[in-house]
């Protein structure tokens, strides 16, 4: 006699839910990958590109920045497209698009075939970085997938780890070309398998089109509603763009800062490296403890951290090591606080779809950022470019104080 359920089940594979622990391996396997070869080649393949090509090291780093802006602008759709489908689809899309653009790259004999690739690597990254990893969990956990925020941010700390000596070995044997053709590779027959067969399949779309999810659940918890939520929404995404603005902007030309204090570049390279293990050691604290506290907490101590190392840095303090430890473990725990802040904030009820709004503007200004900070250090010198970052620093602290009034009705829970 045959068995109903099991029939059932067979004939909806999508309903079986693989453990968030295979999930959360999966996607940190392919965040990893992903930023690896996305936003973190340019700082190993940018000067091979130029050397071979002949362009201009801007418009080869120019790149990135164009990548940004397409993955800004496609975010609010993304999470639009998560809330109605789930993750799935459009990861495996973002595997697709990083493996074209990739391939593009490999064969871009001239600049603009250069920069369409970047178009198609940017669309790619804006369907497949942080946030919509993250969009994805709160999406298949709702207000239980704190903790899986937090733990792919872990395996996504590793990704510079991981993918630049791997770059730095493929341009050495293959050549830059040889390289983007080889992270073409991985997207397709790697990260594209991982989001196929283990992310789960939702089909849970509204049939009235609004943002998937259940309602009820939104209703019963402490979420913000009206004035509040729409005045918390915009706190928030000041605070993430700015944060964005710092971050860009550091990342881009710390070793600059860095040698205006008389540091030799191996030296202030030995230096910069603290960033790394600064923002995995943080997240491993906010992993230990962070779910007995409001993720506003995890913003406020980010922001502060933030605030205090870039203010060291600008001020001449002389244990420069210090400065970055705090700027870097501030970033860490606020790649998670971006996550998790919103999920406590305005619950799970559309939260892919909130993501993706909040995504665009700190997507835009991590493109623009790098090119603002050449032109004030080349208009003004590295001092004054600080010195500006400090101010939007110490601003970002205001405003995360007054997000933290307004969050006040969800912190019973």
């Amino acid at each position: 006699m045959s068995n109903p359920a099991a029939e059932a089940v067979v004939a909806d594979p999508a309903s079986l839910k693989p453990s968030p622990r295979v999930v959360i391996s999966a996607l940190g396997v392919t965040q990893i990958l992903a930023w690896g070869s996305s936003y973190y080649l340019p700082a190993v393949l940018a000067k091979p590109i130029a050397a071979d090509t002949g362009w201009s090291l801007a418009w080869v780093v120019g790149g990135l920045s164009a990548g940004l802006l397409a993955a800004g602008l496609v975010a609010p759709w993304v999470g639009r497209t998560i809330d109605a489908k789930g993750g799935r689809p459009v990861l495996t899309a973002s595997s697709l698009l990083l493996g074209a653009g990739l391939g593009t790259l490999a064969f871009a004999h001239n600049l603009p075939v250069y920069l369409l690739a970047w178009l198609l690597m940017g669309v790619g990254m804006g369907a497949g970085l942080y946030d919509a990893a993250f969009a994805t969990l709160g999406r298949l956990y709702g207000k239980q997938a704190r903790g899986a925020i937090t733990t792919l941010t872990l395996w996504g700390g590793f990704a510079s780890t991981v993918c630049w000596p791997l770059s730095a070995y493929l341009v050495e044997h293959l050549g830059w070309r040889g390289a983007c053709a080889v992270y073409a590779a991985i997207q397709i027959f790697i990260s594209l398998p991982l989001h196929a067969f283990l992310l789960p399949g939702i089909h849970a779309a509204r049939p009235d089109g609004k943002p998937a999810g259940n309602p009820s659940e939104a209703a019963s918890a402490a979420v913000l509603t009206g004035t509040l939520r729409t005045r918390a929404f915009l706190l928030l995404a000041t605070v993430l763009t700015l944060g964005a603005v710092t971050a860009s902007m550091i990342g881009v030309h710390l070793l600059t800062f860095l040698q205006t204090h008389g540091l030799e570049l191996a030296g202030a390279v030995a230096l910069g490296a603290l960033v790394g293990p600064s923002q995995v050691g943080a997240r491993v604290v906010e992993m230990a403890f962070g779910r007995h506290y409001h993720p506003i907490w995890t913003m406020i101590a980010s922001v502060s951290l933030v605030a205090t190392g870039v203010i060291l840095l600008a001020a001449g303090f002389p244990i420069l090591a210090l400065a970055l430890a705090l700027y870097g473990a501030g970033n860490g725990i606020g790649s998670i606080a971006k996550g998790t802040l919103p999920l406590a904030l305005f619950g799970p009820f559309g939260y892919a779809s909130l993501m993706g709004r909040l995504a665009m503007p700190s997507l835009l200004a991590q493109a623009l950022s790098p090119s603002l900070g050449a032109f004030l250090i080349e208009w003004r010198g590295p001092d004054a470019a600080l010195a500006v970052l400090a101010a939007v620093a110490a601003l970002n602290l205001g405003l995360v104080g007054l997000l933290w009034m307004t969050s006040r009705p969800t912190m019973a829970t």
